[in-house]
C-alpha cells in the first residue's frame, strides 16, 4: 500500500506538470490506460468469465463515476497545489461514512458521526471559502472527493455478488470508453518529453492500482487504509521538489484534523468489525 501511495503521488505529479502544455481529458485517458492494460490482462488469463456479473448497471456506473472523479482532480490541480489539492481529497472517506449510513443503512454511532464533523471542519480549514487562500478549483477536488465516496459505496454494494477483478475490468473500460469520446476535441499529438511523461503516468498508474489490490487482497483494509495518508507527504514532497510549493501553516493544522479522524474512523470500524466476528462466531 504504501509503494502504491508512493506511485500514485508520482502519477498525480507528472499529470499536474503535463497540464501546463496538454488538456486534462488528455491526461487523464492516458492514465486510465495503465488500468485498461490491467484489466485486459485479467480477461486474457481468466478468460470472459470475469466479465460475469449479477449488477450491470452499477458496474456501469462505478466505471463512469471513477472517470468523473479522476478527470476532476487533474482538472483541480491545474490551479491547485498538490499537497493542498491531496488534503481536501482526503474528506472521502467521511463521504463514505456518511453515504453508508444514509444510502447503505450501516450503523453509525455518536462518535464516528463526531468524527465526520470534524472531518468536514478540517476540510473548511484547508479551504477557507471567502478568504482566497486557496483558488476556487478546489472545490473540484471536493466533488472529485465525493465521486470517490460513491464509487466506495458502489464497491461495497457490488463486493457481495461480484468478484474484485471483475470490478476492475469494469472500471477499467467504461472509464476508458468514456474518456475517449471526448479526446477526439482535445487531443495534442505529444513532444517526445510529452510522451515519455505519459507513459510513465500509463504504466505508473498501472503498477500503482495492482500494488493497492493486492495489498486489500493479503490484509484487512482498515489495517492498510491508514497508509493512504501518505500521500500527504509525498504530495508535498513533490510539490516542493518539481513545482516549489509547500502548504501554509492553515493547510497543515486541517490537513492534521482530517487525518487524525480519518485514523479515529478506521480505528472504530476495526473494532466494529471485530465485535461482529466475535458475535457471528459466538452464534455458531
Amino acid at each position: 500500500m504504501a509503494i502504491g501511495m508512493f506511485l500514485f503521488s508520482a502519477v498525480d505529479t507528472g499529470a499536474k506538470f503535463l497540464t501546463d502544455t496538454m488538456h486534462p481529458l488528455q491526461i487523464v485517458w492516458t492514465r486510465q490506460l495503465g488500468l485498461l492494460a490491467g484489466a485486459l490482462f485479467l480477461i486474457a488469463m481468466q478468460g470472459r468469465a470475469i466479465l460475469a456479473t449479477s449488477h450491470p448497471r452499477l458496474q456501469l456506473l462505478r466505471g463512469a463515476v471513477a472517470a468523473g472523479s479522476a478527470s476532476l482532480f487533474i482538472f483541480a490541480i491545474t490551479y491547485v497545489p498538490l499537497a493542498d489539492a491531496v488534503a481536501v481529497s482526503f474528506v472521502a472517506p467521511f463521504m463514505v461514512t456518511l453515504m453508508g449510513a444514509l444510502i447503505l443503512r450501516e450503523p453509525v454511532g455518536l462518535r464516528r458521526w463526531a468524527a465526520v464533523i470534524m472531518g468536514f471542519i478540517g476540510t473548511l480549514i484547508v479551504l477557507r471559502p471567502g478568504m482566497g487562500a486557496i483558488h476556487p478549483a478546489a472545490a473540484l477536488v471536493v466533488v472529485a472527493a465525493f465521486l470517490f465516496a460513491v464509487r466506495q459505496i458502489i464497491s461495497r454494494a457490488l463486493s457481495d455478488t461480484d468478484k474484485t477483478g471483475t470490478t476492475i475490468v469494469y472500471t477499467a473500460i467504461v472509464g476508458s470508453t468514456i474518456l475517449t469520446i471526448p479526446l477526439f476535441f482535445v487531443w495534442k499529438t505529444p513532444t517526445a518529453d510529452e510522451m515519455l511523461i505519459l507513459v510513465g503516468i500509463a504504466v505508473l498508474a498501472g503498477v500503482a492500482e495492482v500494488f493497492v489490490i493486492k495489498a486489500l487482497e493479503v490484509a484487512m483494509a482498515v489495517v492498510v487504509a491508514p497508509v493512504q495518508y501518505s500521500l500527504m507527504i509525498w504530495g508535498t514532497f513533490y510539490g516542493w521538489l518539481v513545482f516549489g510549493q509547500l502548504p501554509d501553516g492553515w493547510t497543515w493544522f486541517g490537513a492534521a484534523i482530517i487525518i487524525a479522524t480519518g485514523l479515529y474512523t478506521l480505528h472504530r470500524e476495526h473494532l466494529a468489525a471485530r465485535q461482529r466476528r466475535r458475535r457471528e462466531r459466538d452464534g455458531h
